[in-house]
């Protein structure tokens, strides 16, 4: 990825936090077996400070839309706490196959560690961490194969390891293009269909909280059209007077 290219995928800077849209199918740091990762282009997105911003959280690699980056030591620690008590809302927009008969609700199911053997996935598990979803329903409609498929607003009221992938799943309407829980993966061209599309961040006191929303990723984009989503414009929000 260029500098050029990162750059115009910043939804939101100010003088402490920034919001990139991430692309789907990059990691976002360095993994134990290396290759690319959006950390390792950073220092792109200093904007005159004298260190690369860093991750205030994470995304799966193959998930796209809102990365939260924090520009410096303090903001990382002010937006590390934000995220490790709740405070912080997170809403994703998912196509499903199927889908729920219901318009919208609630999944209240705990989620452990499937196995040693296969690092971060997981299963739901009556002893494992409590974990919520709560899910609505966007849109409906039928791929180009004529398969029933539904858009989701999912919002994580937890924040475990493949939460999303793993609650939609267990309800019997996995998300398309899932290669771990679905039942069409990696190889079939399709990608996951999960965008982080809108966090709101309660980062100053006596502010309203930041509120940003990423487009939708250009692989996701026939599935929302056949569920009845309507393209939009998103601009950036670039707001350098606010410092601490």
């Amino acid at each position: 990825m260029t500098p050029e290219e990162l750059n115009a995928r910043l939804l939101y800077r100010d003088g402490l936090m920034l919001v990139v849209d991430k692309p789907a199918g990059i990691a976002v740091h360095r993994g134990p077996k290396g290759g690319d990762n959006l950390e390792a282009h950073f220092d792109a997105l200093r904007f005159g400070l004298p260190r690369p911003p860093a991750l205030a959280h994470r995304l799966d690699r193959d998930t796209s839309g809102c990365l939260v980056l924090g520009r410096h030591h303090k903001a990382l620690e002010k937006l590390g706490k934000l995220f490790k008590q709740g405070h912080i809302d997170k809403i994703y927009w998912a196509i499903v196959e199927d889908g729920p008969a219901e318009h919208e609700g609630l999944i209240d199911l705990p989620l452990g560690r499937l196995d040693a053997t296969r690092g971060w996935w997981m299963k739901v598990d009556p002893l494992g961490q409590p974990s919520q979803t709560r899910w609505k329903v966007l849109g409906r409609g039928t791929d180009a194969a004529g398969k029933a498929i539904a858009w989701l607003a999912l919002e994580p009221l937890t924040g475990r390891t493949h939460q999303l992938r793993v609650h939609s799943a267990a309800m019997g309407w996995p998300i398309v293009g899932d290669p771990v829980y679905g039942s069409s993966g990696r190889g079939t061209g399709i990608g996951l269909q999960l965008h982080a599309r809108e966090i709101v961040v309660p980062l100053y006191k006596n502010k309203p909280p930041v509120k940003i929303a990423a487009p939708a990723p250009a692989h996701m984009i026939e599935r929302l059209k056949a569920c009845g989503w309507v393209e939009e414009a998103i601009a950036p929000i670039v707001s350098e007077d606010v410092a601490d």
